[in-house]
């Protein structure tokens, strides 16, 4: 009788990597190595010489701080040379066989954001203070979208008609505002509209079994045309049931008053507070509590969830119908919360945040603290357009309109690298 091979028998190596275990993806250090390169080129060798001056101070400030003055080419190479040192790190544990920390992707992204920031307003003054509060304001429907699809995921159900979600809630917002006369009427109003979406999702791909992306764009379909059509027939004759007053700033006595902080986090509106709430909850229940096991434990394996007394489809439903609830919500944020004097609802206004909050979602990595900072870097390229736009930038305006989709694109395509989802998501449960 042969005895087996001392290869098949030896124990792995102490730290190595199993011999079935996946190799870590290599595409993120690529994508980050090609940036800093672009970086370097763009930022540096081909920049001209000149100043970027940051404004830190608002009006609320108990203490103004001066002016941030930076040698632009320096300060650019300082971040890029940062970038390289993140992108070394990426590649020391891609080539080890180990995988890369979370952290690394949201450090080179925001690193190489700066360099492009001080590169591109050269010569002129930008308020960081009205960068970073505009990044919340139009960030907020990127992150109501993203723990809507974190809730429905997390569940086994794909979400694809998150879109539809923000701009049903997005008119309902608006309709009711404007015949109330009162925000807070609209912000009530605002998730029925999505709550209406995710019921009829959660109807098709779980009652009858139908394939759940091609009703969820048949849903954003829908939707794009009941609201246009209304638009035409109802709202534009009717000029006092499309004037929404916008929700009011509420700062908060002392916290608004921080120089830089406060004025950014602590000077906005109910939505933008809402949105901080949302988060918070959505996390601890999701990953500490019995509610959030269950909820995970059916969109992991259902046949195991179903065989423990654990109810799939009920919890399948309910959750899909708070995804509606939480993604509506964020719909107001296109009419109620844009302004204090409010935004008039529009055709197709919310111009594919719904695709967009999905790919913050799979760039969180399913992880509501993860879907956020990816919604707000989204929302960060959106408000960094109108800024660069208003001070009159070289850069021409089409890819200025491309920057956010852009960021989308190499975050989700290039930086996130091999991540695996819920594993039933998608996947229809029948007993």
């Amino acid at each position: 009788m042969s005895l087996p091979s001392a290869t098949s028998t030896a124990p792995a190596a102490a730290g190595a990597p199993a011999a079935d275990a996946p190799r870590p993806s290599r595409r993120g250090p690529v994508v980050m190595t090609v940036l800093t390169a672009l970086g370097l080129l763009a930022f540096v060798l081909l920049a001209d010489g000149g100043t970027t001056t940051l404004s830190l101070a608002s009006a609320r400030d108990v203490v103004a701080l001066p002016d941030l003055v930076l040698p632009s080419r320096g300060a650019a190479l300082v971040l890029l040379v940062g970038c390289a040192a993140v992108a070394a790190l990426a590649w020391a544990r891609a080539v080890g066989g180990r995988r890369t920390p979370s952290w690394v992707v949201p450090v080179f992204g925001a690193l190489f954001v700066l360099a492009f920031l001080v590169w591109v307003v050269t010569g002129a003054r930008v308020s960081l203070v009205s960068l970073l509060g505009g990044t919340l304001l139009l960030g907020a429907p990127l992150v109501f979208g993203a723990m809507a699809g974190v809730v429905s995921e997390r569940a086994g159900v794909v979400n694809i008609a998150i879109e539809g979600q923000l701009l049903l809630g997005a008119f309902l917002g608006a309709v009711v505002a404007s015949l109330s006369g009162t925000a807070y009427l609209g912000l009530v109003a605002a998730p029925v509209g999505g709550v209406l979406v995710g019921m009829l999702l959660a109807v098709f791909t779980i009652r009858y079994l139908v394939n759940q992306i091609i009703v969820g764009v048949v849903l954003n379909v829908l939707v794009i045309g009941l609201t246009s059509f209304l638009y035409s027939t109802v709202l534009s004759d009717n000029s006092g049931w499309n004037s929404p007053t916008g929700l009011p700033a509420l700062p908060v006595p002392g916290l608004s008053q921080v120089p830089v902080v406060g004025p950014v986090l602590f000077n906005q509106n109910l939505l933008v507070y809402l949105m901080y709430v949302v988060v918070a909850v959505l996390h601890v229940m999701l990953f500490r509590s019995r509610w959030g096991l269950r909820l995970r434990a059916v969109g992991e394996h259902p046949k195991a969830a179903d065989t423990v007394g654990i109810p799939v489809q009920r919890t399948r439903f309910r959750a899909v119908v708070l995804g509606g609830a939480i993604a509506g919500l964020g719909g107001a944020s296109f009419t109620l919360g844009a302004s204090a004097a409010g935004l008039a609802f529009n055709r197709e206004m919310t111009a594919g945040s719904g695709y967009i909050a999905l790919a913050a979602m799979i760039f969180g990595r399913w992880s509501p603290l993860g879907a956020l900072g990816a919604a707000l870097l989204f929302g960060f390229a959106s408000n960094l357009q109108n800024v660069l736009s208003v001070i009159g930038t070289p850069i021409p305006s089409q890819f200025l309109l491309m920057a956010p989709y852009l960021a989308t694109i190499f975050a989700v395509a290039g930086l996130v690298g091999r991540v695996r989802g819920p594993a039933a998501a998608g996947t229809p449960y029948e007993k």
